[in-house]
């Protein structure tokens, strides 16, 4: 029974002391001693109850560990020997001494747990593997393997389903390896093909326009030969309309000579007709 329950009783005994009678009293006060008279049980390793990960703090510190609170420090002698030093409960980590300890259980093939320090050599057993009830007060067997029977079975069934996700996440890995391989040979192979397309656009770009260049001399060349072929059929035009102006002019000439003679001819009839009638 730890300490703290021991102070506990007496508080209780000399409550219960001073409201029954002198022969009641007396028995109480008797089970009271032998009560006292018991040993208190302490781990015989100092360090049970300590969680692996903190043994160090209590390893390294020597021979004064400090509470981990900063409020007072202990000895080695001091940890674990049923009576409370630091009110954090730093030296009591295997026994039920402070209020507010907590007791680790190693539980080993099952999950480690926490268990409250008021909890240790309280008559019941907490822990699966019986570690809480080391004074021998209650036989505790350990039922760790069977009870994390169940836990380990989860537990391979998580792994092999984790193998499993992992192998197919490896093949679907390796196909997208491959998937990338083959989307960047085509990439490679469409930037080839559109350098041979620039290529060849540039290509029909320089042909279209050397095609056009020479349409555009074609056409200047024929409206050069249009213009000249025009010019010399109005030349040629012009010099014919100059001689049928001139033989227009001299018919026009031919004619007034033509006229004047039978002007006279007439006149000279007049007077021919004239003198015969004098006659």
């Amino acid at each position: 029974m730890s300490s703290y329950r021991r102070r506990r009783g007496r508080r209780s005994m000399r409550v219960a002391a001073s409201a029954v009678t002198p022969a009641a009293a007396a028995a109480v006060l008797l089970l009271g001693l032998l009560y006292m008279g018991r040993s208190a049980a302490v781990p015989q390793n100092p360090f049970f109850g300590i969680p692996p990960q903190d043994e160090s703090y209590y390893k390294a510190s020597g021979k004064i560990i400090k509470c981990r609170d900063g409020s007072s420090t202990f000895t080695t002698a001091q940890l674990n020997d049923d009576f409370c030093d630091c009110p954090d409960a730093t030296d009591e980590p295997g026994t039920s001494a402070c209020p507010g300890g907590k007791f680790y259980c190693p539980n080993a093939g099952h999950t480690p747990v926490y268990l409250f320090s008021s909890r240790v050599n309280d008559g019941f057993c907490d822990c699966c593997d019986g570690s809480d009830e080391y004074d021998g007060q209650v036989k505790c067997t350990n039922k760790c393997w069977e009870a994390g029977k169940a836990a380990r079975d989860k537990l391979k069934k998580r792994i092999a389903t984790y193998k499993e996700g992992a192998t197919y996440r490896k093949q679907e890995i390796e196909q997208a390896k491959i998937a990338f391989a083959k989307d960047e040979a085509e990439l490679t192979k469409l930037q080839n093909e559109g350098s041979v397309l620039k290529g060849l656009v540039q290509q029909l770009k320089d042909r279209k326009e050397q095609i056009e260049k020479a349409e555009e001399r074609e056409r200047l060349q024929k409206e050069k030969e249009e213009k000249e072929k025009k010019e010399a059929e109005e030349k040629a035009l012009g010099g014919k309309s100059g001689d049928w102006d001139k033989e227009a002019e001299q018919k026009k000439l031919d004619g007034a000579e033509k006229g004047s003679q039978s002007s006279g001819d007439e006149r000279f009839g007049i007077l021919d007709d004239s003198a015969e009638q004098v006659d």
